[in-house]
This record gives structure tokens, sequence and C-alpha cells, in this order.
């Protein structure tokens, strides 16, 4: 084949990036309705594109696409985006993943990389004798165990991360030291294979004592001179109110210069960008950061990395391994599923973790995905690995990605999922009160502060009671995978934060016992079910037209008020509680009381006249008496002539399925639904308790 002029090389490489692009968009819709991480589709792309598929069919069209002389230009866009991507896993690092876990996830993640690290040099014994002839060149055993093991101990943080979140395990005790443990052993990881880079590359003693020397030196440089000036940045950024493009071209030099400096002491560029990453300021630094990784992700994602995959690709072909190769990726696949779950897992059992949770931790470090990728290519760069052993590990890396969701959901379904979220909320919020109200805020748009009155008038004032403030917003962008996805969010997470402070500041001031939860999700209304469910509310309540009102309603076990409020707020003089004769008009009795306590307003009993609403609200009347709580009779009709409170200063409590009230919509209106399994139970305990209250505190006075 001719080789191309400087036009033609530059046309097709445009050609090939956006071939690429297109399959692998192509690709990941099918992906993800098997519920695999993004990054499948790309690496599937990329062997679809190369010998594996494409260079199969006749006239090799791989070659055609691809051309020999091209392939270089390719490698150097790839190139790029590694190194974009490892920056940005060094700045998603999240150490503070480990804070209160640090003896446990050091303990797993050690095991996890021990056991699978030896097992891979045992089986290098075997393997080094069928390749140990790369490019023409001898590969001595030594620097072979070692690469070998070093990418039998890979955990892809990143893919786990994802699968974590999609799954919601992020909020279980078992997702979050999965998590703990894969950021302990992604900086193991990357340890290992600098030491195992600066053995291979080095040529002899005296080199590799200047290697590890001046690996060592880079470190220190960077996380002791370079990382405190870095801090200018972030000073720069918030005097600009946001990130400038001469602060980002500061970023992105010294992403290439570490990489240059990194390759340049013997190792690989990848831990420059890595470290460089590492070493950006994290205290203080959420909005810059989210500001980097908003201008690279896309990018990088989108047009650089899958370059990548298909430059791997281009060196996998699956029909060559034979019989042969086969046998070798069996015992690869052995190999790397058993050190890493073995590993992992008994650690954890030993830890006295229980079975199914350490089951799914080991099931969880098994992931490899890009991460994986990431090692094979480093080592086929220096000559570690030829092409057959490549294409072994590659198959390796791509079946224990695929492999992770189907086993996880075997070993750890949803049903057990949901429960560990149940139990891991309700101790995160410490709750004990007798009586709970759970406020469902979402967002800016919302009346949350309004919200939040109701929601402490709704406490009443007879018994011990607590206010649970839930404000759980959309996440403002949906990461493509190439980090863990958790810094992008930082910077939001911590203005619902403030904002979830500050009503929970205003609910204090106004004498509630309050607890918070705020929350980032790509459902917002499932995950408002599910901490409905996990706080054990009495009362639900949400704003009247909100997306949230709709998680309320579903949830049966507690009463569900939905607060309509008038266009103009006005001072409140009165409650009317419509008498209905189903249980939802018992719930608004009940939800009434509380706010004409709460408020130390007159209660109205709201009836229409018929002889059996009468009777109900006579001995409702009795008993809300007896319990101290002051309430009166009246009708529809005489409500509404009454002077003393007409419609602008009225609040409304009415049961959903008693029909609306000819005063709906004059003032602030509460619609409630009672629990699905109350049967009356819920307002005679209140009472019950209001009545036995003055016999305990007389007791009281009396010892």
């Amino acid at each position: 084949m001719a080789a191309h002029d400087t036009q033609e090389t530059i046309a097709l490489v445009f050609l090939d990036i956006a071939v690429i692009v297109l399959v692998a968009r192509l690709l990941g819709p099918l992906v993800r309705r098997l519920r695999q991480p993004t990054v499948v589709a790309e690496i599937l792309a990329a062997l679809a594109l190369g010998p594996s598929l494409l260079g199969a069919l006749p006239g090799n069209p791989t070659d055609d696409l691809f051309p020999p002389d091209v392939r270089p230009y390719l490698a150097v866009v790839a190139a790029l985006g590694l190194t974009i991507y490892m920056f940005v896993v060094g700045l998603e690092l999240d150490l503070g993943l480990i804070r209160g876990k640090g003896a446990t996830a050091g303990t797993i993640s050690a095991c996890s990389v021990a056991l699978p690290f030896g097992l891979g040099t045992l089986l290098a014994l075997w393997l080094h004798g069928r390749h140990d002839t790369v490019a023409g060149d001898h590969v001595d055993l030594v620097p072979f165990a070692l690469f070998l093991g070093a990418a039998m101990s890979v955990t892809a943080f990143p893919v786990l991360a994802r699968i974590l979140q999609e799954r919601r395990m992020q909020r279980t005790p078992t997702g979050a030291l999965a998590l703990a443990c894969a950021a302990v052993d992604d900086v193991l990881a990357w340890i290992m294979l600098a030491v195992v880079l600066a053995i291979v590359r080095s040529s002899g003693g005296a080199d590799l004592v200047r290697m590890v020397a001046e690996s060592v030196g880079f470190v220190v440089v960077m996380f002791l001179v370079v990382r405190p000036r870095l801090r200018v940045l972030v000073d720069r950024r918030d005097a600009a109110g946001g990130l400038t493009p001469d602060i980002f071209a500061v970023v992105l030099v010294g992403v290439l210069v570490s990489s240059f400096l990194t390759d340049k002491i013997g190792i690989h560029a990848i831990f420059g960008a890595f470290l460089f990453g590492a070493a950006m300021p994290r205290r203080g630094a959420e909005r810059l950061s989210q500001e980097i990784l908003e201008r690279v992700e896309q990018v990088t994602v989108l047009l650089l990395l899958p370059v990548f995959f298909v430059v791997t690709g281009l060196n996998v072909d699956v029909t060559a391994l034979g019989r042969s190769g086969v046998v070798e990726l069996l015992a690869v696949m052995a190999v790397a599923c058993f050190g890493k779950f073995l590993g992992a897992a008994a650690a954890a059992r030993g830890l006295g973790i229980r079975s199914r949770r350490a089951a799914a931790i080991g099931v969880l470090m098994n992931t490899r995905g890009l991460t994986e990728l990431v090692v094979l290519n480093v080592g086929l760069t220096v000559g570690v690995l030829d092409e057959r052993l490549f294409t072994v590990m590659v198959l390796m890396a791509i079946l224990t990605t695929v492999m992770t969701e189907p086993l996880l959901r075997l070993i750890y379904p949803d049903r057990a999922v949901q429960r560990d979220i149940l139990e891991a909320e309700r101790t995160a919020l410490g709750l004990s009160a007798e009586h709970r109200v759970l406020v469902l805020a979402e967002g800016a748009d919302a009346p949350d502060g309004q919200l939040v009155d109701w929601g402490v008038r709704l406490l009443g004032t007879g018994e011990d009671s607590e206010l649970v403030i839930s404000r759980i917003e959309a996440r403002p962008l949906r990461r493509v995978e190439v980090g863990s996805g958790r810094l992008a969010d930082l910077a939001a997470v911590a203005t619902s934060l403030e904002a979830t402070q500050s009503l929970a500041r205003r609910a204090t001031a106004a004498g509630a016992v309050v607890h918070v939860h705020s929350e980032l999700a790509d459902d917002p209304v499932a995950e408002a079910r599910v901490h409905a469910e996990a706080t054990g509310a009495d009362v639900v309540l949400a704003a009247a037209g909100s997306a949230l009102a709709a998680a309320a309603a579903e949830h049966d076990d507690a009463v569900v008020v939905t607060l309509h409020l008038p266009d103009e707020a006005s001072t409140i003089t009165g409650v009317a509680a419509r008498v209905g004769t189903t249980a939802d008009g018992t719930a608004a009795v009940e939800q009434a009381a509380r706010v004409a306590e709460r408020l130390g307003v007159p209660l109205q009993l709201v009836t229409r006249g018929g002889r059996r609403e009468t009777r109900r609200a006579s001995t409702l009347e009795r008993r809300l008496e007896e319990a101290g709580i002051a309430a009166s009779q009246t009708t529809e009709d005489d409500l509404l002539d009454r002077t003393g409170l007409d419609g602008a200063s009225l609040v409304l409590v009415r049961g959903v399925a008693d029909g609306p009230h000819p005063a709906a919509g004059t003032g602030p209106v509460l619609e409630v639904r009672g629990s699905a399994h109350d049967n009356d139970e819920r307002l005679d305990a209140m009472l019950t308790r209001r009545c036995e209250r003055p016999r305990e505190d007389q007791r009281e006075g009396q010892r």
C-alpha cells in the first residue's frame, strides 16, 4: 500500500475518528439496555473495527480504514486522550472515601491485591516460555512475572463507582466500603505499576536506583512544592467568578509537562498526568474541579478515548488465538477472578462482614474495565507483552467487567439493596421521636421555606416529635463515564446542602427538632419514595404540583399531606377541618388539630349538615375537648358567613376522598390522604397520649 501524503493522512485521521465515535455511540444504547457500563460499548466498538471482526472480512477493510502509515497519528491522539483521562482519575481520586473505614478498607484492598498478584506471578512461570519474545527481543522472567501480577491486581474504580451509582448501592454500607477499597486499590495499583515499569525500563541496578530516586523526588515536589502553589488557581477562580482561559491553560500545561517529566524519568507519561491531578487542591476547590472536568470530560470521552480504544483494538486479533490461546484465556480468567474475588471476599468475611456483603465486595473488586486497558497498553508499549498475550489479557478485562453486574445482581439482589438502604438511612438520621413529619423539598423553584413552616405546624405540641427535611434535586449534569463521577457533583451538593441547612435553621428557630437529608439524584421521585420509607415518617408533606408530591402519594404507610398555597400570604386566624366519613377525613381532622394546636388558633369541624357527618363531628369535638384541644362544630354555609374566619385567613384541611370544600383556593389548603393501614388508630393514639400527659405530669410533680 502506497504511503499517503500529509493532506491525505490528515483527511484519513479525521475520517477514522468520525467512524470510531459513530460506532461507539451506536453501540452505547444496546450496552446500556444490557445494564453494562458505557466503557463496554467503546471496547466492543474497538474490537469490531479491528482485525477481530472488520479485518476478518474479505479484503481486510481494517487496513483500508486504518492504513499502517496513519496509525502513528491516531496513536498520538490516543496518547493525548489517555493522558487527560489519567489527569481526571487523579483529580477525582477521593481518599476521603476511606475516612472511618481505613483499617477495614486497607486490609481488604491489600488482600485483593496480594492474592491475584501472587497467583499472577505463578501463572507467569507457565506463560513466560510461550511469550518470552516480543518483536524479536527476549523478555526476562522477572519483569514479565511482575507485570502480569500487577495486571491481575487491578480494580477499575470508575466502572465500580458507576455500577454502584446505577444500583443506588453507594448509599449502603456494602457500597461505601467497596468504594473505599477501590480507592485504596487504585493507589496501590498505580504505585505497583510504576515500580514494575522502573524495573522493566532500567538497564541495571544503578539505573533502577536512579529511576526510583527521581520518581520519589518527583512525587515529593508535586505535593510539597507544586500543590501549595496551585492554591493560587482557586483564589483566582473565585475572584473571577469562574474558570478563565488563563487558569485552564495553566492546568493543561501542568498536565502535559508533568507527563513529559515522568516519561523522561523512565516510568510512563500517564503517571505525571495522574500525579498532577492528585496534587490539585481539594479543600474549597470543588467549583474549580467541577469546571475543569466539564471542560475536559466531554471532549475526552466522546472524541479522544474512543480513539485510544480503537488503537488498542487494532492490536487485538481474537481470530488468531487458536486452541492454545483459548486455554491461556481460561487460565488467565481463573487466576484473575479467583484471586480478586477470594482475596477481597475472604478478607471481608474475616473482618466480620456478613457473607452476602463480603461476596458482593469480592464481585465488585473483580471489575477491571478501562483501568486494566491502560495497564495492558503500557505493557504492550514497553515490550513486556506480545500481541497474542495482549489479546488474551484484553479479553479478560472485558469479560470481568461484563460479568460484574449480573453476578452482583445474583448475589446482592434489589430487595437486599433496598433493605440496606433503608437501614443505613435510618441509622444516619438517628430518628427516635414518637411522631415524625417528613418534608419533601425539591429545589429553588419550590416554596421550600413555607413548606418547612407547615411541616413544623404539623408536628403539633402535645408529644415528642421531630421534623425531617429531605431536599432531593435532579443532578445538574449526567456524567459520562470517565472518573468516579463524584467531584463533578460536589459544587451542586454543596449548594444543596447549604440550602437544606438554611431550612433546618428556619425550622429550629420555630422550636422543632430537625434532621436533614440532602441529595442529588438521577431520579428524584424514585429517591423520594425510598427516603419516605426509610424515615418511617408518620406524615409526609409535599408542595402541590411538585414532582415529589407524586412520590409521596405512593407511600401507603404514612399520612400524605399536599400543600396548596394562595398567591399572597396572610395572617392565619383559624383552622377548618372537613369532617368526612372516610379514613382521609379522619386523617384530615388529626392534622388540623395539630396545626391549630401549634398556631394557637380555633379549630372548626366542618360538615355539610348530614346526620352521619354531624354525629361524627360531635364525637370528635368531645374527644378533642377531653384531650385539651378546643374545637367547635359548624357547617360549610355557616363557615363562609362567619366574619372572624374569612377565607383569606382560614386554613382548610380536607381528605382527598371527601371532595372539595366550597372555600378551597381562598386560603392555604392541606389536602390529606390517610394511611392505607390506619383504622382511626393514629387519631386515637394522638388523643390518648394527650389525655395521659396530664396524669404523667401530675405523677412527676408528686415525686
